[in-house]
């Protein structure tokens, strides 16, 4: 659960320093490249730092070695496989990372904050369903009145009267809750599998093809780049990284099915007390019975 919370602290920070920066103006997708530009920069010096390629020996194929985890569930990579699992499903995880945020964007343009935001943080059913009908990791009776009710404070906390109102379902919501559902899977198809050892690899690769895209994107979209938006990029990028690096190791001793909803249920806590406590904002009615009842579920859960 320590590992939990450090994801959880992470990734409220990214949100907290977006808030520091929605008054100015900004270029998101200049912020975006430059996030991951430092994220995969880190995960590199990381895999030099702890020399996680030095003395590391093909034991056998890595389709053999895939093999024997399809015959048992149970069966982890060696450290050759780990690092080409790694790479594999690091590089598809970097195409959804990148996808879910262009995706919120236009989510976001298309039906408004308030369901983007919500469809965005329960894109974690996605990962909790697959990990309860492929591994059969479920919940204890207590533990699933504590994930109903962490679901229901994502829901009570992003929306309001008005953007029900005003929802037309568009295509792009689909998509945002499927791009960020399977962005946030990855991170268990690596844990399931591989040595958590390489998870710098997975990480490194995830962030290095998610900057490769989103540069692109970037230049094609021509945006102008200042100084300001490169320094915010690298300020979110940290925490964007640790907050998968921590929820992968939070991964070996939770199920997914706990350890997502309360991921993105206490990460709205934390962050609407840290706009509480930093940018002195008014928590609404709405907000406060969100907090309590993830607080409430966050204790069940833990029983």
């Amino acid at each position: 659960m320590f590992y939990l919370f450090l994801s959880i602290l992470c990734s409220a920070s990214i949100a907290l320093i977006f808030k520091y920066t929605e008054n100015t103006d900004t270029n998101r997708y200049v912020i975006t490249s430059a996030n991951y530009f430092i994220a995969f920069v880190t995960s590199l010096i990381m895999i030099v730092y702890r020399r996680l390629l030095d003395g590391v020996v093909r034991e056998m194929p890595f389709i053999d070695d895939v093999a024997l985890f399809m015959e048992n569930d149970q069966h982890i990579l060696s450290p050759y496989s780990s690092i080409i699992w790694g790479i594999l499903i690091g590089a598809v995880a970097g195409i959804f990372f990148f996808l879910s945020f262009v995706y919120y964007q236009k989510s976001v343009r298309d039906s408004g904050v308030g369901i983007s935001g919500t469809v965005a943080k329960l894109g974690i059913l996605i990962p909790m369903i697959f990990s309860i009908l492929i591994w059969r990791e479920f919940p204890t009776s207590v533990q699933w009145v504590g994930i109903l009710l962490s679901l229901v404070s994502i829901i009570v906390i992003n929306l309001s009267k008005k953007s029900i109102k005003t929802f037309d379902f568009k295509p792009t919501v689909l998509l945002l809750f499927i791009f960020g559902g399977m962005a946030e899977f990855s991170n268990k198809i690596y844990q399931k599998y591989a040595l958590n050892d390489y998870k710098d690899v997975f990480l490194f690769t995830i962030f290095f093809v998610a900057f490769l895209i989103s540069v692109s994107y970037t230049v094609n979209k021509k945006a102008k780049v200042k100084l300001s938006d490169i320094l915010t990029g690298f300020a979110v990028g940290i925490p964007n990284l640790f907050s998968s690096y921590f929820l992968i190791l939070s991964l070996d001793t939770l199920k997914t099915s706990v350890a997502f909803p309360i991921y993105s249920a206490g990460s709205i806590v934390l962050i609407n007390i840290g706009g509480l406590l930093i940018y002195r904002e008014r928590l609404a009615p709405k907000n406060q019975l969100a907090i309590a009842m993830t607080i409430i579920a966050l204790i069940l859960i833990n029983i």
